[in-house]
């Protein structure tokens, strides 16, 4: 029994990190989108394999961007 729990709580955290990221991605675009425009496909391609933590960094980033200029210039840095 002990096995089956174990593996239904890693199942579970597994979920929830795959939603919060989820959730990241379609704010981060939101905002991205608003902040300078339309995005390619690719770049969006691009925002939806960034990690948690890469994300986290696009968020506070995306505040000084002005164009996808800016958006093309931090993936070229990070």
């Amino acid at each position: 029994m002990q096995i089956v729990t174990s593996w239904m709580e890693q199942g579970i955290e597994q979920g929830i990190e795959q939603g919060k990221k989820q959730e990241a991605v379609a704010l981060i675009s939101r905002q991205l989108s608003r902040r300078v425009g339309m995005l390619t496909p690719l770049l969006q391609e691009r925002i939806q394999n960034l990690s948690t933590t890469e994300l986290e960094d696009l968020g506070e980033a995306l505040l000084d961007f002005t164009s996808v200029r800016d958006l093309e210039v931090w993936f070229e840095n990070n």
